[in-house]
């Protein structure tokens, strides 16, 4: 009686093998023809579960077999081995959970105050004891809160669990009895893992992994695992009196073959695999999910999502609850998921589901399990981290990642992780696919496409060329969105029926680098009717004739035809002797009639594709634009391969009568780890070389490579090899070029989002700078609030508003609201946000509005300059943001660019990129508000998803620096390897040099017209402000002379003067008084604050203009820490000195370029300590002046105490 046997989950395997014989034909007939069979016992309200049992086996004319002597039960494994009969099985199980008077309040009190768990037993068992005690107190009309429920089953814990139980009691937070159910579940799994792995028969039985062994190993008693490296056997049998009782004939069948009589541990046969195994009822034992972290009564308390997902990191295989969701999909019949509990619920299927993030990337899930029984749906963390992915947990969130590429995240709900994505739906196939583990199956083929449109992937799919996947409507390629531009299309005209009866070629010039081999063409061959294209590389236009011989010679040889038409413009490649050619072979050339490119237009349309397509690989693979060639040639082989927008055929089925092959294409540009074969095979050492794929051969059976890095001695770098796909192993997400390598220096800092001081300058300079520490002292003045102001160690003296509200109702507010409109719209121009609902789990990043006025070289206001900040110090590192480095150039740098333009006469141009942070590109998922400023109708409650980077962001600097570093690169610049920020283009017409900071950029070049080019490029990549010729650049005015140029400050000297030294009018001819000895002051400080304020301003003004400061800066700035009055006649002194030269400046003269020094040092000007003050200054370079560390020479040393030394 199999519905009897089924009320516990302890009684399944020895009951339903048992009582089967019992119920017979007849009654099996009845189950299916009456009424519907109450669910299975769960151990709760068992009088309802009775009499609905009752009255079941009523109907089915079965109930006389719990009052008659039925046949002796056959021995099993069960709490009730020795129950001999149903009608004594039926009374043990009343006596179990039902006594006479259950009904009493008393009673069900007093099973409460008795109950105590003890450690023997596990602790989700007797938490489900003490529930059901708790329910039938709360059936009685005994109001319990559930606080009072919650504290009660915390106080019963066992006495191991003291510990845990503790902290329990003290948390704050009030917990639900679903909040402790699953904390005692963690704790309990957490606990069996420490002790390796043994549990309890009663909470581990019939646990099967798939297609996996462990080696053999013992268990708690009754437990058994042994063999060598399987599972041979399971032994699950009750102990009474600590002596197992002594088995009969095993009856059962065989796990292993089938047969009856004896167990899979001694059957003789060939051990199978524990995947095929079958139970007692016929029924195979998958592989499931080992440890599973939500059990089915757990699962059952979380609540029912089942269009949610949530991460298991103890699963070992995804399961899915809603048939809907599966993209692909097979049938499963008889299967059984076997849980950690002892439950089981039935496989119906197995198939492909694609999660779809909010990030926007789409995670496919292969080989999922389709379990409709279970309340949630899980990915298996253990499957995610054997494919590459990264889990991190922190804070109540998790981040996905897979070698360092964000691909999601998540958020705790209700003890568990759950996943913000959404599925996508697609019709299913009939078979499940069987290809690797995908993440952004779409882009990855787009890639392997080469940037292919996404119709064109949709006919692909449709005619099962490459595996299904999503795509959806609004799907678009970042890089096919700067690479390409649409154009109306050419008029269409009817094609020719036949292959070779017109062929339409054109040549292209691309007005780019030549190739690495020369080449600076390309021509293309049509044929009308199959569209099957050939592309050949030209190093000059009269090489077209050559390549026609060839492709008439090939083509017409392959298909036994012969070309009959020819179409081309009237270009000079084309006319007399390709003309003459055509006429001695019999081929009728037509010439289409001048500037009417609609004529030729398959030609023109195939070049226009075929350019789209190699700049957008060349982008999104960081390539040098001296690659196009393989570019050209990979992307005509992929074009060849692409179905017709009206048929379901290709180009290449059509020309070659026979379909194409995807099972190699790959993404151009990306790594690729090449075997060397023999005889250049190491037999010591690395056997593989660090390769680019960059395209297919000429016979489409073997791939092309970039050598980029290679230890063989044979085998060099930047060299071309070609060799068989099965060779190679393909990284398709990791791209060598893309990103270049940067070797950290110390010089190099963060960039700011304010193009205040070059921080690079002041750590240079403070380096050279001691500044002496008073001893510890408590301060005896009046403490007041520090006002440090706009300018504290800064140059900037002018203020602005502070916030959004003070700069427009201020009395610039016309000019700030234009500011502010200005940057909105410069923000959404560049699509750096969309409106998204708040995912759950997430919370928003906080803004503030910047305000500044850019000033003229005399100080006047050129604009007023609006910039929209995100808070990006809330973010988290590893959560929001991973990297953050990026460098600025230093003003070293600068002089050095303006002193060559100098000699050499050239003209100095600036440009400026408006909001240059925006530009950067995310990986990350980044929420933040909507700001003051900005309007969207009927979308108030929505956030701002950034899409690309915004100002204050932790990773803006470095996404904009290596956004615009690939851009440089791909235009045949070179980085310098002194300064990251200074690029140079050189080539045998002339040079360029641009040097950036942050947003503003210097350009310098021998040729006018390469700087155009260079000014051309920039403006066609990024919104620049065409500056002219430069005239300040921070803060720093360029004056051209006859003899060369100036550089000078004086306005920002006179700013200096007015806010420090406003009342004095008298100068100084010398910036420091030789004869005035300096000391640390050991008394009260004089207006500390201001002295710091001041040698701020004048650090900057000595780094970028005024050496002449530097000695007399290093030497009052190493009293900082506690200025005295002496110190503050030096500081007076100087800038009286300021107010006499304040119209000096460096002067670069067009003298031969010769690196002169100069270097000095004075005699122990501190006896104190025994050091002199040394200083150097290099033309066209770098100035310096600070107190040595050591001491130079033996006489010197006599003064130093012995602890001093060096």
């Amino acid at each position: 009686m199999a519905t009897v046997a089924a009320t516990t989950s302890t009684t399944v395997g020895s009951t339903s093998t048992t009582m089967g014989p019992l119920v017979g034909t007849q009654a099996a007939q009845a189950v299916a023809n009456h009424a519907e069979k109450p669910e299975k016992f769960t151990g709760l309200n068992f009088k309802r579960w009775q009499q609905k049992m009752l009255f079941y086996l009523t109907t089915l004319n079965l109930a006389r077999f719990l009052t008659e002597s039925p046949p002796v039960l056959a021995e099993g494994t069960s709490d009730v081995q020795s129950v001999p009969t149903a009608k004594e099985l039926w009374e043990s199980l009343e006596r179990k959970y039902k006594t006479e008077d259950a009904g009493t309040k008393k009673y069900v009190v007093a099973r409460f105050l008795d109950y105590k768990m003890i450690d023997s037993k596990t602790v989700m068992s007797q938490v489900q004891e003490l529930q059901i005690i708790l329910s039938d107190i709360l059936s009685e009309g005994m109001n319990l809160s559930e606080t009072f429920q919650v504290a009660a089953i915390v106080e019963k814990l066992p006495p191991s669990w003291v510990d845990f139980k503790n902290y329990l009691k003290h948390k704050r937070k009030e917990m639900t009895i679903e909040d402790l159910v699953v904390r005692l579940r963690i704790e309990e799994d957490n606990r069996i893992a420490h002790k390796g792995g043994q549990v309890e028969a009663s909470a581990k039985a019939n646990l099967v992994e798939h297609g996996q062994s462990s080696r053999g190993h013992k268990g708690n008693k009754g437990h058994k695992f042994n063999g060598k490296g399987k599972n041979k056997g399971v032994d699950l049998g009750p102990k009474k009196g600590g002596v197992k009782k002594k088995a009969g004939p095993f009856k059962g069948k065989c796990y292993n073959c089938g047969q009856t009589g004896h167990r899979a541990d001694q059957c003789k046969e060939p051990k199978r695999d524990t995947a095929l195994m079958v139970d007692d009822d016929g029924m195979p034992l998958v592989a499931m999910i080992s440890d599973l972290t939500a059990m089915a009564e757990e699962v059952n308390l979380v609540g029912n999502e089942p269009k949610g997902w949530w991460v298991d990191t103890g699963a070992t295989r995804h399961v899915c609850l809603d048939k809907t969701l599966f993209n692909t999909f097979k049938e499963v019949v008889g299967e059984k998921l076997y849980m950690g509990n002892a439950a089981t619920a039935d496989i119906k299927g197995e198939g492909d589901v694609i999660l779809k993030w909010t990030s926007g990337k789409e995670l496919t899930l292969k080989n999922v399990l389709y379990v409709p029984d279970l309340r949630k749906s899980l990915v298996s963390g253990w499957m995610l981290n054997k494919h590459g992915f990264r889990l991190v947990f922190e804070s109540d969130n998790f981040v996905l990642t897979k070698r360092g590429m964000f691909v999601g995240k998540g958020y705790a709900q209700n003890g568990m992780f759950k996943l913000n994505v959404m599925a996508v739906k697609k019709n299913m196939n009939k078979s499940a696919t069987t290809s690797a583990y995908l993440v952004e199956s779409p882009n990855v083929w787009h890639g392997r496409l080469g940037h292919v449109n996404f119709n064109s992937m949709r006919r692909l799919i449709k005619l099962d060329y490459i595996p299904t996947f999503a795509i959806d409507s609004k799907t678009k390629c970042k890089t096919c969105v700067e690479a390409k531009q649409t154009r109306s299309s050419f008029k269409s005209v009817e094609r020719i029926t036949e292959p070779l009866d017109l062929i339409h070629t054109d040549v292209c010039d691309l007005k780019s680098i030549p190739t690495r081999g020369g080449n600076k063409y390309f021509i293309t061959f049509i044929d009308d009717n199959t569209r099957y294209c050939y592309v050949y590389l030209l190093k000059s236009k009269d090489e077209a004739i050559d390549k026609f011989i060839l492709y008439k010679a090939e083509v017409e040889n392959q298909l036994n035809k012969k070309i009959k038409r020819v179409r081309s413009d009237r270009g000079g490649e084309y006319v007399s002797p390709f003309g003459e050619l055509c006429a001695k072979s019999g081929i009728i050339h037509e010439c289409t009639p001048p500037y009417t490119p609609q004529s030729n237009g398959i030609a023109e349309r195939k070049n226009r594709t075929l350019k789209e397509m190699m700049n957008a690989m060349l982008i999104s693979s960081g390539m040098s634009q001296d690659m196009w060639g393989e570019a050209i040639l990979s992307a005509n082989f992929l074009l060849n391969k692409i179905p017709f927008k009206n048929k379901d055929i290709t180009p290449h089925e059509l020309w070659w009568g026979q379909k194409s092959s995807y099972k190699y294409l790959k993404v151009w540009g990306c790594l690729a780890k090449v075997i060397v074969t023999p005889p250049k095979a190491l037999r010591i050492g690395p056997k593989t070389v660090d390769c680019i794929f960059i395209g297919y051969a000429n016979n489409g059976t073997s791939h092309r490579f970039l050598v980029y890095e290679s230890k063989n001695p044979d085998v060099h770098k930047d060299s071309i090899i070609e060799t068989r796909p099965g060779n190679v192993t393909y990284f398709e997400e990791e791209f060598p070029m893309l990103v270049q390598t940067r070797a950290s220096s110390s010089t190099t800092n963060h960039a700011s989002s304010s193009t205040m001081v070059d921080e690079t300058v002041r750590e240079e300079t403070q380096e050279q700078l001691e500044v002496e520490e008073g001893e510890p002292r408590r301060s005896k003045r009046q403490r007041t609030e520090k006002s440090f102001g706009p300018d504290f160690l800064t140059f900037m003296v002018e203020s602005e508003p502070q916030t959004y509200r003070e700069a427009v109702t201020s009395s610039d507010g016309p000019q700030w609201k234009e500011a502010i409109k200005s940057e909105i719209d410069s923000i959404l121009q560049n699509h750096t946000w969309e409106l998204v609902d708040l995912p759950p789990g997430c919370k928003p990043l906080g803004y503030r509005w910047i305000f500044k006025k850019k000033m003229k070289a005399d100080g006047s206001v050129d604009k007023y300059k609006a910039r929209l900040v995100i808070k990006g110090f809330r973010q988290k590192e590893g959560l929001d943001y991973f990297d953050t480095y990026s460098p600025v150039t230093r003003i070293t740098s600068i002089r050095f660019v303006l002193a060559i333009a100098a000699l050499r006469n050239l003209e100095i141009h600036q440009m400026d990129v408006k909001t240059a942070f925006l530009n950067g590109e995310l990986e990350e998922e980044i929420y933040m508000e909507q700001p003051e400023g900005f309007s969207a109708p009927g979308q108030e409650g929505k956030v701002c998803k950034l899409v690309k980077s915004l100002y204050g962001l932790k990773q803006a600097p470095k996404q904009w620096h290596q956004k615009f570093d690939q851009v440089m690169l791909n235009s045949g610049f070179k980085i310098n390897e002194c300064d990251k920020c200074v690029y140079v283009k050189d080539t045998s017409k002339g040079y360029v040099i641009l040097c950036l900071y942050v947003d503003d950029m210097l350009i310098i070049g021998s040729d006018d017209k390469m700087i155009r080019s260079t000014k051309d490029m920039l403006k066609a990549r990024f919104d620049m402000k065409d500056m002219g010729l430069a005239d300040v650049i921070l803060g720093v005015k360029i004056i051209r002379t006859q003899t060369g140029l100036v550089l000078s400050q004086s306005h920002y000297v006179d700013k200096i003067l007015e806010k420090f030294n406003p009342g004095d009018t008298s100068v100084a001819q010398t910036p420091i008084d030789t004869s005035q000895h300096l000391s640390k002051n050991r008394g009260e400080s004089v207006a500390q604050l201001e002295y710091s304020r001041i040698i701020g301003s004048l650090m900057y003004l000595m780094s970028c203009t005024r050496p002449d400061l530097a000695y007399a800066v290093s030497r009052l700035s190493r009293y900082t820490s506690n200025p005295s009055s002496d110190h503050w006649k030096g500081m007076t002194r100087l800038l009286r000195y300021l107010r006499y030269t304040r119209n000096y400046g460096l002067h670069y003269g067009q003298n031969p370029a010769v690196v002169e020094g100069f270097s000095d040092a004075n005699w122990i000007s501190d006896t104190k300590d025994s050091r002199s003050t040394s200083g150097y200054v290099f033309y066209y370079i770098s100035l310096c002046s600070g107190k040595d560390q050591l001491a130079l020479a033996p006489q010197w040393g006599a003064w130093i105490p012995p602890q001093d030394q060096h």
